[in-house]
């Protein structure tokens, strides 16, 4: 089983940050607030209702800095030999910008001695010249900002994502017979054509096809795909903002009697010890009827907004998918099966 923080680089690549970075500062008066004093005796000019304020009235009033030309040059040169490295040393972080009220380019990272040399060589005597007065930081990890609530690319299953005014859960990502790769959810979550977003809004989540719900298209089972973007074999692990996440290795059937199952989603986060009481049951709710289902018990019970959640068995080489979490009245639950899914919509699993 491995858990662990994101994995960076194959696995998420916006982790590599291969261009400049723009820091942002979050300001605040503590809470107090001062009349604002006029410099003149003179009343302001009223503003029309919905009149814009004008440039000059901005906060953030400084000095704009001229940057010095060739030092910009340079860094931009070494921009695209950044990129390079990032790509040749996978996991390996970098940023760079040019700090303005210095003139000075700012490289850091946590890549080896020969990838900041190879990164700083550049053929061209004047960019040479800013390049080697560059700061350099050694030793720093840059680190995309995310969680379960606010996921990145690749998405990991157990993720919260929204649509329409609804919140449901990743699933896991599963694959098609021509390779194309999905997140699979509750049918119950959305129409098709429906376009959702991770549950923070950041990011766009993918697009919702292959619906089967009994209300909205016949048949008795509660799924639906999300594609268009990047999905991973991985699964959330921890609590509603996690970082963390356990591999999945295989999927199949579960078994009526096993004490250990897990489920994964955005309101109740993981959560272990259910047992599965039956693998042929029925759960009729106002979607209609949906079997076979897994009927599970035990546990932290899944709430709303862990609908689509991963449904799951783990060891010690990871998660063993077993299906996705659609409904529960409290002390018990029920999951669509992995088995019925794959075969309706023609599916394998994504390992990771």
């Amino acid at each position: 089983m491995m858990i662990s923080k994101r994995p960076t680089a194959a696995l998420k690549l916006g982790v590599v940050l291969l261009s400049t970075v723009m820091l942002v500062a979050a300001c605040g008066d503590g809470g107090s607030r001062k009349a604002s004093i006029p410099s003149s005796d003179k009343k302001p000019s009223p503003r029309a209702p919905g009149q814009a304020k004008a440039e000059e009235e901005r906060p953030d009033k400084v000095q704009a800095h001229e940057v010095p030309p060739g030092a910009a040059k340079a860094l931009a040169a070494m921009q695209k030999r950044i990129e390079k490295a990032a790509e040749k040393n996978k996991g390996k972080t970098f940023t760079s910008y040019l700090d303005e009220s210095t003139g000075q380019i700012v490289l850091t990272t946590d890549a080896s001695d020969e990838a900041v040399a190879e990164v700083k060589n550049d053929p061209d005597p004047n960019n040479k010249k800013e390049i080697d007065k560059a700061k350099v930081e050694r030793g720093k990890t840059t680190k995309d900002v995310w969680n379960r609530r606010d996921d990145i690319p690749a998405f990991w299953g157990g993720a919260g994502i929204t649509a329409s005014g609804g919140t449901c859960s990743a699933g896991y990502a599963a694959k098609n017979a021509s390779g194309t790769v999905f997140s699979v959810t509750a049918g119950h979550c959305w129409a098709n054509g429906t376009v959702a977003k991770t549950e923070s809004g950041a990011n766009t989540y993918g697009t919702v096809s292959n619906r089967r719900l009994p209300s909205v298209t016949g048949g008795t089972t509660d799924v639906e795909l999300v594609g268009g973007s990047s999905y991973a074999g991985y699964v959330y692990t921890g609590g509603l903002t996690s970082t963390t996440s356990i591999n999945v290795v295989a999927a199949g059937p579960a078994y009526a009697g096993y004490t250990n199952y897990c489920h994964s989603g955005r309101t109740t986060g993981q959560a272990c010890g259910h047992t599965a009481q039956s693998v042929n049951g029925q759960v009729c709710t106002q979607t209609g009827c949906k079997s076979p289902v897994i009927v599970f018990t035990g546990g932290t019970m899944i709430q709303p907004g862990d609908s689509g959640g991963t449904f799951y068995a783990m060891d010690s080489s990871g998660a063993w998918i077993r299906g996705n979490t659609i409904a529960s009245d409290g002390t018990t639950g029920y999951a669509e099966p992995w088995t019925v899914i794959a075969s309706e919509l023609g599916l394998s699993i994504v390992t990771g």
